[in-house]
C-alpha cells in the first residue's frame, strides 16, 4: 500500500509501455552461466533449441518488418559467440540504422560490451564511444542477475563480477547513454543478497544518474541447469515477486522513479497486479523472445498493444504508448502499431558446428 500510494504521487495513474521488437541474434555462448538455458555449447546440447546464428539481412529485416508494425525500438542481445568481436556489435548497429534510421537501439549488455572492448584491446569507454557513434542509443542493465560476487561465484563464475557491471553502466552514464537496471531472483541467493543488490544500485543511480528504470526479473527455472541439478529454488515466491516491486519502489526513492513489471515472466496477469504494488510499467510488446521461452516460460512472444491497454485499462489505470527514454510516442508511430499485420514467423538457421566464422 506504502509503495503503491508512492507511486501515485510518482508517476499518476499512468501505466506506460513501449512497442519494440526483441532481436537474439545467436543463441551460441562461450559463458557458462548456470541459471541459463538459452545458450548452446556443448554443456547445454540437452536443452531445447538448436545453437543458431542470424545474418545481417535478417536482422535488418526484423528491424524493417518492426518499424512497419509501430515499433520505436529493437532490443537485440544474444549469447557470446567465439567468433564475435566489437567489430561485430558496431556493425550490427550500423547495420539497424542504415536500413531504419529513427530506429532507437537498445542493445548489448555489459557483459557484451565488456567482451567486444576485450577483442579490441581498447577500454570499455572508448568502446561505448564506438557503438554510440554508429547509433547504439541505451544499454539493457542485463547480466547483472544478483550484484553480489557471493552469489556470482556459483550463479556465472565466468563472467562479469559486480564492479565489472557497476563500471560498464557508469561509463554509459558518463557518455550520456542511459541503461536500465535489473534483478534476477528466486534461484539461489537470500534476502540480504537483494538488499545489497539495490543499494548498490541506488549508490549508482546518485553517483552517475543514468537508470532509466528498474525491472524485477523473477528465475524462471523449468529448464535452466542449476535448477536442473537440484541447486536452486523454482523461482520466488508470488509473495517475494509483490514484495521485490514494492520493496525497490521505496528503496530507491526518488532517484529511479520507474518500476517495470515484466510481463515474460510474471505473466500478463500476474504484471498487471503488481502495478498496484508500486510497479508504473510494463515494459516492452516485444515481437519475439526467445530468452524466457528457452528457460520454460509460457510467455514472451508478444503482447500486442491493444491487449497490453486493455491490461491496463481492467487495472484501472491510463495507458501510455512511450519511448524507451519514456517520452510519448508520435502519433504516427502510435497509429501503426495498432491493427498491424502478425508478424512474419522468424526462422533461426540452425548450425552445423559451433566454432568457425559466424555468417555475420
Amino acid at each position: 500500500m506504502v509503495a503503491d500510494q508512492l507511486r501515485r504521487e510518482v508517476n499518476g495513474e499512468t501505466v506506460a509501455y513501449v512497442v519494440n521488437r526483441n532481436i537474439n541474434y545467436t543463441n551460441v555462448c562461450t559463458y557458462k552461466c548456470t541459471f541459463c538455458a538459452f545458450s548452446k555449447g556443448k554443456t547445454h546440447e540437452d536443452l531445447r533449441g538448436a545453437p543458431y546464428l542470424i545474418d545481417f539481412d535478417e536482422i535488418i529485416r526484423r528491424s524493417e518488418e518492426a518499424w512497419s508494425r509501430g515499433a520505436t525500438e529493437v532490443c537485440m542481445q544474444g549469447g557470446i559467440h567465439p567468433d564475435f568481436t566489437g567489430e561485430t556489435y558496431v556493425e550490427i548497429c550500423r547495420a539497424v540504422k542504415a536500413a531504419v534510421p529513427d530506429m532507437h537501439v537498445h542493445a548489448f549488455s555489459p557483459l557484451e560490451v565488456t567482451q567486444g572492448a576485450a577483442t579490441l584491446g581498447i577500454p570499455v569507454p572508448r568502446f561505448l564511444t564506438n557503438l554510440k557513434a554508429a547509433g547504439l542509443g541505451t544499454l539493457p542493465g542485463t547480466a547483472a542477475e544478483i550484484l553480489d560476487d557471493e552469489v556470482r561465484a556459483t550463479l556465472c563464475p565466468d563472467k562479469i563480477n559486480t564492479q565489472q557491471w557497476l563500471d560498464v553502466v557508469a561509463a554509459a552514464h558518463d557518455l550520456g547513454m542511459p541503461t536500465t537496471a535489473t534483478i534476477m531472483f528466486g534461484h539461489m541467493e537470500r534476502p540480504e543478497h537483494w538488499a545489497r543488490h539495490l543499494a548498490r544500485l541506488r549508490a549508482q543511480q546518485l553517483a552517475s544518474g543514468g537508470f532509466t528504470e528498474f525491472v524485477p526479473l523473477p528465475f524462471v527455472h523449468m529448464e535452466a541447469p542449476l535448477y536442473r541439478r537440484g541447486h536452486a529454488r523454482p523461482g520466488p515466491t508470488y509473495r517475494e515477486a509483490v514484495l521485490m516491486h514494492a520493496v525497490a519502489r521505496l528503496v530507491l526513492h526518488p532517484v529511479i522513479t520507474n518500476i517495470q513489471a515484466s510481463w515474460t515472466k510474471l505473466g500478463p496477469e500476474g504484471a498487471s497486479h503488481v502495478l498496484n504494488c508500486g510497479a508504473n510499467d510494463l515494459g516492452g510488446t516485444l515481437m519475439n523472445e526467445s530468452i524466457s521461452k528457452a528457460a520454460g516460460a509460457g510467455h514472451g512472444q508478444e503482447l500486442r498493444p491493444e491487449r497490453m491497454e486493455a491490461l491496463i485499462a481492467a487495472a484501472g489505470r491510463i495507458p501510455q504508448q512511450r519511448t524507451t527514454l519514456y517520452q510519448p510516442v508520435p502519433a504516427e508511430r502510435r497509429q501503426a502499431s495498432f491493427g498491424a499485420e502478425p508478424v512474419q514467423p522468424v526462422v533461426n538457421r540452425p548450425l552445423r558446428r559451433l566454432t568457425g566464422q559466424p555468417r555475420l
